[in-house]
């Protein structure tokens, strides 16, 4: 009971000087609390009595099609991964008439749901009680941070998603922190408390550890004086008070849309000034071209205005393109509606400008001025993309230049602002991004679309401050089983990982947590071999934490591999006297070349091999026959698994049906004199 205590005492310490008007705000009249709560907020997110006045007024004068302010809601879902914020948007839609084809409905991209994870934000409109709700579904994983960031500007209020057994995590404390950074008054969601393990304790336990959260990241006092509702988005249900069994009738998520339409301001500006938009998502479309989203900052907007596209320069204000709204559209439930007109405060998709992007400002021909653009955080990894020069390119792919390669990787960069893109000599070009996971994504879109290409291992982006080398740490979050404490902080010390905290898991005896700050370098390829370290029972979370001083080399954290020094079909007879090597990545019949890795040599250096080698036939019968071959399981690399793997000196070739590990040297000799080089 510590969290509801601690938050009440808050609460009295804070409202003590507007005591006298407690029952004047009970009972009579809601407008002077709002007045009253803005100057104590001092912010202007929230809404105050004279211009909710003033939209009132205004309220004749708004065109049809467009919304009235005052009814509408702008309201972001932030969580840690697989904490159920896809789940939550899908019963909200249900809730609210929308017909979904399946389940995790939002997540409409191929990749989203074969991982079951969130990748990019989408928008949608919701209606209730005669208001409008614009609800955003953010990713969760920190290596889509950048989408996160990207979409808290565009809303006034947040659903903050914890599951109620974990408690707050890693990622938990970064979409916290960005709400907190916009002056948002999150709204806390304790999900999943329909499980057996979750207690009205455990659930005092995690509102109290979400305070603390607030409380740490610098939260002001109306947003420490969050509320508190209690679900399960599995089956459909949102109570304000601790219950794992509500009622048959209150089986829905009224209680949390009510919460949304009390809790959340609706927008302030005027729908007399003049039209400005702030674009923040982008996509392409085969007959609108380039469709630009974002929140409408003032003003109202109709088909065929004339505007035109701004952005901030160090100048000052630049001017890109001029033209007219050809098409406006606004998401309602999964599907995508044509409107005359919008108003400040919405969110909406238009067509009619082929030049802006993420960032910019859409607005009316007399506005010169541009909106602020949103920071972001800076990329910690980068990958260098080129040109497949393998002996066996070019038999799968059908776009193999640098050209096609360097195109697809800007029109990346332009609707994902979290990927820089910088060219590089020869066809090459350093890609710069979040995570392993992020550039993973880009990479298996690529292939899926036809392209081959080879990938550098990932590499740390390093910053200069005062003489000093400085290079990215994350804050590692890990629950596992008490046998596997040793064989992980052992690993970890190798990667130069440093404890902070360590403990057992509330209600689970058996398990413990540790809470490490980590190099990004280190980290680099562990999730694969921390998975096979604890058996697949344990669960890892980082996230970016901050930038200090370097910590010198790892230790070491892989073996030497197998490579190939013959051209050919590889066959059993070869690679039964291999299996004693150590462990292969290749079966009988798969094509390889010199300088191919073929497998993880069982000791520290490398070794070549030859895999393709035949037995030679002579006339001794044998008493056994080569049928009776039997080969160990290979270990056959994903493609994420692959990028963490690779070492400085190696390459992943990458095309639409083959994944091959190789070194940058093809040729023997060559890698020898550049290892007898580096050792100079």
């Amino acid at each position: 009971m510590a969290g509801p205590l601690l938050r009440s005492l808050w609460a009295i310490a804070t409202k003590k000087s507007l005591s006298s008007s407690t029952s004047y705000f009970h009972h009579n009249d809601a407008r002077l609390k709002t007045l009253l709560f803005t100057r104590s907020m001092g912010i202007s997110r929230a809404f105050s009595a004279a211009a909710t006045a003033t939209n009132a007024a205004s309220a004749a004068s708004i065109p049809s099609g467009a919304v009235d302010p005052s009814r509408l809601r702008n309201v972001a879902v932030i969580a840690h991964v697989d904490h159920g914020k896809t789940t939550l948007m899908d019963r909200l839609l249900r809730q609210c008439g929308a017909e979904i084809p399946h389940e995790r409905a939002m997540d409409s991209i191929s990749l989203e749901r074969e991982r079951g994870i969130t990748i990019a934000s989408k928008v949608t409109s919701i209606s209730w009680k005669e208001n409008e709700l614009n609800m955003v579904d953010t990713p969760g994983h920190a290596d889509f941070g950048g989408e996160v960031e990207r979409v808290v500007g565009m809303v006034e209020g947040a659903i903050l998603v914890v599951d109620a057994g974990e408690g707050p995590l890693a990622q938990t404390k970064f979409v916290l922190a960005k709400a907190l950074k916009y002056g948002l008054r999150p709204i806390l969601l304790l999900n999943k408390v329909d499980r057996p393990a979750v207690t009205e304790e455990r659930c005092n336990e995690v509102e109290s550890l979400v305070f603390d959260l607030f409380a740490n990241l610098g939260a002001s006092e109306e947003q420490l004086d969050f509320p508190v509702l209690y679900a399960s988005a599995k089956e459909g249900w949102a109570s304000s008070n601790y219950t794992k069994y509500p009622p048959d009738d209150a089986k829905n998520m009224s209680q949390l849309l009510d919460a949304i339409i009390r809790h959340v301001p609706p927008p302030t500006a005027s729908l007399d000034a003049p039209f400005q938009m702030l674009v923040s998502m982008m996509e392409r479309d085969s007959y609108l071209g380039r469709i630009l989203t974002g929140r409408i900052f003032s003003g109202v907007v109709r088909i065929g205005d004339k505007i035109h596209g701004l952005r901030n320069a160090d100048s000052g204000t630049v001017k890109i393109e001029e033209g007219k709204v050809v098409k406006l559209m606004k998401k309602k439930g999964i599907s995508m509606v044509l409107v005359d007109s919008a108003g400040v405060g919405d969110i909406v998709s238009m067509a009619g400008l082929t030049s802006p992007a993420i960032g910019h400002t859409v607005a009316n021909v007399e506005v010169m001025t541009a909106l602020p653009t949103v920071q972001l955080d800076p990329p910690t990894i980068s990958m260098t993309f080129s040109v497949n020069d393998s002996p066996l390119a070019g038999r799968d792919g059908t776009h193999l230049t640098g050209g096609k390669i360097g195109d697809r990787l800007m029109a990346e960069a332009e609707t994902n602002l979290a990927i820089n893109v910088i060219p590089g000599q020869s066809d090459s070009y350093e890609v710069q991004g979040r995570g392993e996971l992020q550039l993973g994504i880009l990479i298996e879109n690529m292939r899926r679309e036809g392209f081959e290409l080879s990938v550098s291992p990932p590499k740390v982006m390093y910053k200069t401050e005062k003489g000093d080398k400085l290079e990215p740490i994350e804050e590692v979050t890990i629950e596992v089983n008490e046998e596997h404490v040793g064989l992980i902080l052992d690993a970890l010390s190798h990667r130069r990982a440093e404890v902070t905290d360590m403990g057992p898991v509330p209600g689970h005896d058996d398990r413990t947590k540790i809470c490490l700050a980590c190099p990004s370098r280190g980290l680099v390829g562990y999730r694969s071999v921390f998975s096979s370290d604890t058996r697949g029972s344990g669960f890892m979370h980082r996230a970016f934490l901050t930038y200090a001083k370097f910590r010198g080399p790892l230790g070491n954290v892989r073996k030497g591999v197998l490579v190939s020094m013959g051209h050919g079909t590889t066959t059993s007879y070869a690679l039964m006297s291999l299996e004693s090597r150590g462990i292969l990545f290749v079966t009988p019949g798969m094509e390889t070349y010199d300088g191919m890795i073929i497998g993880e040599h069982s000791r520290d250096t490398d070794l070549d091999v030859n895999p393709v080698r035949m037995k030679e036939l002579t006339n001794v019968r044998a008493a056994s026959k080569d049928e009776n071959v039997k080969l160990s399981p290979p270990r056959l690399m994903t493609l994420e698994e692959a990028i963490g793997y690779v070492a400085s000196d190696e390459l992943i070739e990458v095309t639409p049906k083959a994944i091959r590990l190789r070194k940058s040297y093809l040729d023997v000799n060559k890698r020898k004199a550049m290892r007898n080089r580096t050792k100079e």
